[in-house]
């Protein structure tokens, strides 16, 4: 029988003797891979850490314990030794388990994630509420390398320093980006001086040196620097001493020996202490160790080769699409420069990159700085192009409205994933955009109906004398040609795709398609439906939709955004203000909730957003003469009598 199958919780885990835990680590792997290659997920990253989730649930006692994962797309292996081992195969799918960790999913995960650098804070304050039940129960926060490399990590840190807490933060190393694995020696100083005899020892020695009259502060000054010179000359951590942190590391964290030893030599220590683990991307599986940029979040692919599995043949992506257009303008225009938040295959600017490596900016996972540094470049005259996924600009909202749009600086904002993202659920869907930018004053907001309009919106974008904005969804394009010219488009203009006297479907962005499709269902029940493209959140065409609305009765709005302060709240606006009356108005949208994970066509259907949402929205609207349709409680309707 496998280890694995005889593990439903942590305890079952202390059952088994250390030498049968490389196996088990093996047993998960496979688990993992044969998993993630039918639902896609984050391998790479979950199959480096085995060893150090293993270890850290054979040391401590969660859910009493609490170990906080940082962004959560890790925690694989953490999910299948803590009570979820037969629902794994759920792993990402609609109505299955997350991607992440989430709270409501089990008791052994203590904190919701999907977003990076927030385990230390949370960790921290996880701690000060224990402190203050008088809870005894350790605190641990894993940390991967990237996510140090947010502002709010060292935030966490700084209080944590400060407040002198019993915490423990894991440093997952897996590029060596903090500091150079020193090798052995200091892999064997950090078991033996973070060890119960060594840590009393020193207590006694600095009580003793204290204790002597005159000299006694002085000497213990001075072993203290000498301690800390000689560490600083083997190990990497004096960035962590000067957080007030005890610092122990490099450990190989593929050495589950050598993590349970000192694991459980730091889990006596009742102060900060950061363990420093080095780690290796997509261990266990060849094809993650050689690509684990492909494998952090890879769609489901063939075991044996790693090769992605495609079902036919599809159009580009409107990230390509993106990256190959702006490319090709920043060899028209040297003041072009790009700027992303450590995503730069995934905004889809390596390309640019490698031509321009002068004019690219990676800022790491800190869009707040790439926000404020993109308004500084601004002000010498350049053009900044900010690439940044729409759940992760959100961090970044104070520095879109001070430093950029205050000025009205030129930055440009690139915006991927905008709309429902899928398996990744609540923390990646891009729902919220339109809403937080619109209401903005300079800022330009705006998105493509295709992948070619996008072309024609960054080139409009470059034009533009402000901040300007434009979200486009994940995935493919629709498979339109694509316009050798590049042109831009008039600010504020929409376009009539589709005429029509019984209801005006006002669409936008990835929405417009699926209304033309809805169109010619409605013409088959002798509904008329015109169709407009509005390409503007702000501003939007006051002109046609005025026009429209007093020739055509029933209005109808579309928008995979939240509905409340999003685009169809902003037609609601434009008829209030200029005093237009009599209209039944429908807005179809993602209403007051958070959207769980599951593919973006089974998401889009839930809540009404496809063809034949819109049809059976438009269908009772029209023929039944209500703004409330029979559809989910996900929609919104708003008359105007």
């Amino acid at each position: 029988m496998k280890y694995l199958d005889q593990i439903d919780s942590p305890k079952d885990l202390k059952s088994l003797h250390r030498s049968q835990l490389p196996e088990l680590a093996r047993e998960i792997r496979r688990v993992m891979i044969e998993t993630v290659s039918r639902t896609g997920g984050h391998l790479a990253p979950s199959l480096g850490v085995v060893e150090l989730t293993i270890a850290l649930l054979y040391v401590f006692d969660p859910p009493t314990d609490q170990i906080i994962w940082d962004v959560g797309h890790q925690a694989y292996a953490y999910k299948l030794l803590t009570g979820r081992r037969d629902r794994f195969h759920t792993l990402r799918q609609h109505g299955g388990l997350s991607g992440f960790t989430r709270m409501s999913e089990s008791p052994y995960d203590a904190f919701s994630t999907g977003h990076a650098s927030t385990s230390i804070s949370a960790g921290l304050g996880i701690a000060c509420g224990k402190c203050l039940k008088k809870h005894p129960a350790k605190i641990v926060a894993v940390i991967g390398d990237g996510s140090m490399s947010g502002g709010l990590a060292y935030e966490g840190l700084h209080q944590t320093g400060d407040l002198q807490k019993d915490m423990i933060v894991v440093l997952n190393d897996n590029e060596m980006s903090i500091a150079k694995n020193v090798g052995l020696l200091s892999s064997f100083l950090s078991r033996k001086l973070s060890g119960k005899y060594f840590m009393d020892l020193r207590q006694e020695l600095k009580n003793f040196l204290k204790s002597l009259p005159k000299f006694g502060d002085d000497m213990y000054n001075l072993a203290k620097r000498t301690e800390e010179s000689f560490k600083a000359f083997i190990t990497p951590g004096m960035l962590f001493e000067a957080f007030e942190f005890s610092y122990f590391g490099p450990i190989k964290g593929h050495r589950l020996d050598h993590l349970i030893d000192t694991i459980q030599n730091v889990k006596e220590m009742h102060k900060p202490v950061l363990l420093h683990v080095t780690t290796r991307k997509g261990k266990g599986y060849l094809p993650a160790e050689r690509n684990p940029i492909y494998f952090h979040g890879v769609g489901s692919f063939e075991i044996a080769t790693g090769n992605g599995i495609s079902a036919k043949k599809r159009p580009p992506t409107y990230t390509e699409t993106f990256g190959k257009t702006l490319l090709a303008l920043a060899r028209e225009n040297e003041k072009i420069v790009a700027v992303t938040a450590a995503m730069p295959e995934g905004t889809g600017l390596h390309a640019f990159s490698e031509a321009f490596p002068e004019r690219f900016f990676d800022v790491g996972i800190a869009e707040q700085h790439a926000v404020t540094f993109a308004a500084g470049m601004a002000t010498e005259g350049f053009r900044p192009v900010v690439a940044i996924y729409s759940t992760f600009l959100q961090r970044a909202y104070d520095q879109i409205v001070h430093d950029v749009c205050l000025e009205m600086h030129p930055v440009v904002f690139a915006i991927d994933r905008g709309g429902i993202v899928g398996e990744d659920g609540p923390t990646h869907h891009g729902l919220f955009d339109l809403a937080y930018l619109r209401s903005l004053p300079n800022m330009v907001v705006m998105a493509p109906k295709d992948e070619n309009e996008l072309r024609h919106m960054i080139k409009t974008a470059f034009e533009h004398p402000g901040p300007i904005a434009f979200r486009y969804p994940r995935g493919a394009g629709v498979g339109v040609p694509l316009e050798d010219e590049v042109c831009p488009l008039p600010i504020g203009k929409a376009e009539v795709l589709a005429e029509g006297t019984d209801v005006a479907i006002l669409a936008i962005g990835a929405t417009v398609t699926a209304a033309l499709d809805a169109k010619k269902q409605l013409e088959a029940d002798d509904i008329s439906a015109a169709v407009v493209n509005c390409r503007f959140v702000k501003p939007l065409d006051t002109e046609l939709i005025v026009s429209l609305a007093g020739k055509i009765p029933n209005i109808v709005t579309v928008e995979e955004n939240v509905i409340h302060g999003g685009f169809g709240s902003a037609v609601l606006e434009c008829l209030a203000d200029e005093q237009i009356a009599g209209n039944r108005i429908l807005r179809l949208g993602i209403s007051d909730t958070f959207v769980e994970h599951g593919s973006q066509k089974v998401l889009r259907k839930k809540y009404g957003i496809d063809k034949a949402g819109i049809v059976r929205a438009v269908s009772n609207m029209v023929k039944r003469g209500s703004t409330h349709p029979i559809l989910s409680d996900q929609q919104a309707a708003v008359s105007f009598q």
